[in-house]
């Protein structure tokens, strides 16, 4: 008994070594500090970071596995705040909604959600969909399929004609009345019972669209669309559920009324005035300015047949200023979070949004503070995400080149490793 005992011991430390792996990372961003401090030995055990270490430590056990990054710059795994993980801008996405079935989606989304990884994002908040999403994120946590890890609004919340209703531009007969189940709410009691909803549903968080919206077939894209009252039946409710809300917003009276009943992100922001800006620092409230979506958009309405005609005027009107309003938003001194709108470009291109923002004014090493450190904390997991630490998830990522000296670098990563696997390499 005591040889099978010890032997089973031994099986048992050969397992527990061999789930070691030493990186030799010539150059570490500090996300805390948003800061580069040198070359490091991060140790890796299972799917946590054991140590981070200055120097090139070498392994004391044998079977262990050293991993050279040493002539790479090395990162917490990126995190954007605002994708849609469920499909990505074609000239036919609105004949999509009547041919696809959910089963479609969800092989688009897989595809999607692995070329995210791919990327460098280890984490996204996915802003709204068909329900594809919830499902998405719980096979990516089980490891049935590779990809991000992904916080979900499920659907977003919209009124009738509004951003997020699903039948603008349909028919009449097919129009139908969509209610909260749907994510169409047009009263106070509405507000709450979608709530519930995406609370049964099994979503993360909860999206609603406080203005009109670019892309929607409806007219405006920027006025508001819910009432005081509903959003501070959301807000409310949603904190009984433990829910943070985001609000889609364009024109500076939907955000105000949002951001001043509760909500806690504003994606896009378009035409924000001072008084919205004033009020999200009092409020702590941030602001997801999504740069790539409106570059995209903008250019895309210039070619013939990219959007319905009546998307187009909105498009060129609106998505050509979202980086200026990124700009008078950071030099004002607005709390700011890292989101891309991914979807509404293609996929994968995530990190040009460093790019855009470095051309706004912000210095590179404050654009990945809040594409990992800040929005860790603003997902409620700044304990386990969004920063090089021991006992945190080993979401790690490389690039080969200081993005300092050419940030173009970001765009093109050359190792990307998720809780502890690699994936990229």
């Amino acid at each position: 008994m005591k040889t099978i005992v010890t032997l089973c011991f031994s099986l048992f430390s050969s397992f527990a070594l061999a789930q070691l792996t030493y990186l030799h990372c010539g150059e570490v961003f500090d996300a805390e500090k948003a800061k580069f401090v040198g070359p490091h030995t991060i140790v890796v055990e299972g799917n946590r970071i054991r140590s981070v270490e200055k120097g090139y430590q070498q392994p004391e056990q044998a079977n262990v596995k050293v991993m050279d990054l040493k002539s790479k710059t090395v990162y917490p795994g990126f995190i954007d705040m605002h994708v849609h993980i469920e499909g990505e801008y074609s000239p036919d996405r609105y004949l999509k909604v009547f041919q696809n079935n959910p089963e479609d989606t969800a092989f688009e989304a897989a595809e999607i959600a692995n070329r995210t990884l791919m990327a460098g994002f280890t984490t996204v908040r996915d802003m709204g969909g068909t329900g594809v999403n919830i499902a998405l994120r719980n096979a990516i946590n089980k490891g049935k399929v590779p990809g991000p890890r992904i916080y979900t609004a499920g659907k977003a919340i919209g009124t009738t004609g509004g951003h997020a209703d699903p039948t603008n531009g349909f028919k009449n007969t097919l129009q139908g009345d969509p209610g909260p189940k749907e994510g169409v709410i047009n009263s106070v009691e509405d507000a709450k019972k979608a709530i519930r909803q995406r609370y049964k549903n099994g979503a993360d968080w909860i999206k609603i669209t406080a203005t009109g919206g670019v892309l929607s077939v409806a007219k405006s894209g920027q006025n508001p669309q819910f009432t005081s009252e509903e959003i501070a039946a959301i807000t409310q409710t949603a904190t009984d559920y433990g829910f943070k809300v985001a609000a889609h917003a364009h024109g500076d009276e939907g955000m105000y009324r949002a951001v001043a009943n509760g909500v806690k992100t504003i994606e896009h922001g378009t035409l924000i005035e001072k008084r919205t800006m004033e009020l999200m620092k009092a409020k702590n409230a941030y602001l997801v300015a999504t740069i790539s979506a409106g570059k995209f958009v903008a250019e895309q309405a210039k070619i013939p047949g990219s959007y319905p005609a009546i998307i187009v005027p909105k498009a060129i009107a609106i998505g050509a200023q979202i980086q200026d309003t990124f700009k008078k938003a950071y030099e004002f001194g607005v709390p700011l979070a890292f989101g891309t709108d991914a979807g509404v470009y293609p996929h994968g291109d995530n990190a040009k949004e460093f790019i855009y923002m470095n051309e706004a004014g912000m210095p590179i090493r404050e654009a990945l503070h809040l594409a990992t450190f800040v929005n860790a904390d603003l997902l409620d997991e700044a304990d386990q995400l969004g920063q090089l630490k021991a006992g945190y998830w080993a979401d790690i990522i490389a690039s080969d080149e200081n993005p300092e000296e050419n940030i173009s670098t970001l765009t093109q990563l050359s190792f990307v490793m998720k809780n502890g696997t690699v994936y990229k390499q």
